[in-house]
């Protein structure tokens, strides 16, 4: 069928929803929502015979819907109603949520029902569940009611919308203040959670107002309420009234008529004014289930080690890299033959750290320090020949974060994830030894397709393409234990240490460095150009300005 998505962003949903109905046979077009005018145009010029909404947060025009079945990804369950179904969810303690896909109507999210699935609802943050369990639950729906819709016999569910109580309100900063004086420190998280990635909770952070974005409980550290007691991997810890919680990144309130303000590390954000505040680091080394927060950790396990790591919104900022090197080269000093690398949930890596760069004195410069310090760590790993590495992609990757992931010998990827194998939207060419690595992967014809393509990838796809070795189709809380047995059986097959042989005798005849200096020859050049798009791409993205050019050819995936 011919199915146009409309959503509001290009997000990691529209992503996914497009990647896999294309997967499904489907010709697939994204237009990117401004005004109910570009929809009209929209429909018109494509003349689907279904709309899909996946991510939209303003109405569909009468003249379209009253034409055109249109069918809308309600991020909520049968009945639920309201701009802000999973803040609602996840700030009341939901345990269990769904996702509904409905016909659009004269009234918001009261539309006959097509299909509906359920999700569990693990405590995290709203962003990580959008873009794990409801994206899972919402690409199970959307794929029955397309197929509903294909069979010309099925005749939806109508809603009682004569129910109030479904009909939520907007979740205002009202609701989500918090109180330092009085909250604990599972209140406190629980509303950052609700508000994560956005809108953020408003608070007063040293006498001025930032938007906190995300929390972890922190159990052992303690202080005056609402004082910053610490901070680690660019996080500030904050006391409760019975303990503390990480805040990681902070964003300043906008002023009025100023520019839009972005996310930042929060030590990055508050630079020159933590002087007094100490840095409490986390072991590198520990057990599974500590349960203090931080970015990077290392463990041991049936003779396979395994390197985690969850940053922000998949982005790694030149310090980041670093940390993250220092921590693989750690790891490959112990004595394993599997080394597992990533894991966890959510964003495997996006590459490099574009608010950061955004935020430098110079983002030229800043822009090459971390590329260079990117290219360190897939260096790290392409060389390492004394043990196999695996990637294990739990959640979405793109651009550098992708081509992480390619220098390990195994790639092992959660069904659901989405990946980005490409740099062109944002007016980059690339590095991270991209041109050893996706050729050696998928070949030349293939690399170049999907470089210029420049389109997003299902788990499914990326098998089929040979950019992944397996795919895991799993519960995203069940993929840490699944990825643990299958590498504990890699470690113990007689057959590894045969492997690892061959891999340093290939990696013997390979010289790598002359792929990173043409890569970087032409970054250097664009950096240093004051005037290349990369630089009006990155600060649009940065600051959500909103689409560029074609509105059917989104700017840079978000999450």
């Amino acid at each position: 069928m011919r199915i146009l998505l409309l959503a509001s962003a290009f997000n990691s949903l529209t992503q996914r929803v497009q990647a896999e109905l294309g997967d499904h046979g489907h010709s697939v077009t994204v237009h990117l929502v401004d005004g109910d005018d570009s929809v009209r145009e929209a429909v018109g010029r494509e003349s689907p015979e279904l709309v899909v909404a996946p991510y939209l947060r303003t109405a569909i025009p009468e003249d379209v819907w009253s034409v055109h079945t249109c069918l809308v990804v309600h991020p909520g369950p049968v009945g639920d109603r309201g701009p802000s179904s999973l803040d609602w969810a996840v700030h009341e303690g939901a345990d269990l949520w769904g996702v509904t896909v409905l016909q659009a109507n004269a009234e918001m999210d009261a539309g006959d029902v097509w299909a509906s699935v359920s999700c569990a609802l693990p405590q995290v943050g709203k962003s990580d569940l959008y873009r794990n369990e409801v994206s899972d639950a919402a690409m199970a729906a959307v794929l029955v009611a397309v197929g509903r819709f294909a069979s010309g016999t099925y005749t939806p569910a109508p809603q009682d919308t004569g129910a109030d109580e479904g009909c939520r309100p907007l979740f205002r900063q009202s609701l989500r203040r918090i109180d330092w004086q009085t909250d604990s420190s599972s209140t406190v998280v629980r509303k950052l959670r609700a508000a994560d990635s956005q809108p953020g909770v408003l608070d007063e952070v040293l006498g001025e107002e930032w938007f906190l974005h995300g929390g972890h409980p922190e159990p052992r550290l303690s202080g005056r309420a609402g004082e910053i007691v610490a901070t680690r991997d660019g996080a500030i810890c904050r006391a409760t009234t019975d303990g503390a919680v990480w805040i990681p990144e902070l964003r300043p309130r906008r002023a009025p008529g100023g520019p839009a303000t972005f996310k930042l590390p929060a030590t990055v954000a508050l630079a020159g004014r933590l002087s007094a505040v100490p840095a409490r680091p986390a072991p590198l080394h520990r057990s599974k289930h500590e349960d203090t927060w931080a970015e990077i950790g290392y463990r041991e396990e049936a003779g396979t080690g395994f390197l985690s790591f969850s940053f922000r919104g998949g982005a790694m900022s030149t310090e980041q890299c670093r940390r993250l090197l220092r921590a693989y080269r750690f790891a490959c000093s112990r004595p394993t033959s599997v080394l597992v690398v990533g894991g966890g949930r959510d964003f495997f890596s996006n590459g490099i750290h574009l608010n950061v760069i955004e935020a430098a004195a110079d983002p030229g410069a800043e822009s090459w320090a971390n590329i260079n310090a990117m290219d360190d760590l897939v260096e790290a790993v392409l060389t390492t020949t004394d043990r196999l590495v695996v990637s294990a992609v739990a959640g979405n990757a793109a651009a550098g974060g992708v081509m992480l992931a390619l220098a390990a010998d195994e790639v092992w990827c959660r069904a659901g994830a989405v990946l980005n194998p490409h740099y062109r939207l944002m007016g980059l060419y690339g590095s991270e030894y991209w041109t050893y690595s996706l050729p050696r992967r998928v070949g030349a014809a293939a690399a170049e397709r999907l470089m210029q393509d420049a389109l997003p990838v299902s788990s499914a796809a990326a098998h089929e393409l040979g950019l992944v070795d397996r795919v895991i189709a799993c519960a995203p809380m069940s993929f840490d234990s699944e990825v643990g047995a299958l590498a504990a059986r890699l470690a113990a097959l007689p057959a590894t240490q045969s492997r690892i042989n061959a891999k340093k005798a290939e990696r013997d005849r390979v010289d790598l460095a002359p792929y990173r200096a043409a890569e970087l020859a032409r970054m250097r050049r664009i950096f240093a150009d004051p005037h290349h798009p990369y630089h009006e791409l990155r600060r649009a993205f940065v600051r959500k300005e909103g689409p560029s050019g074609s509105a059917d050819r989104p700017p840079r995936p978000r999450g």
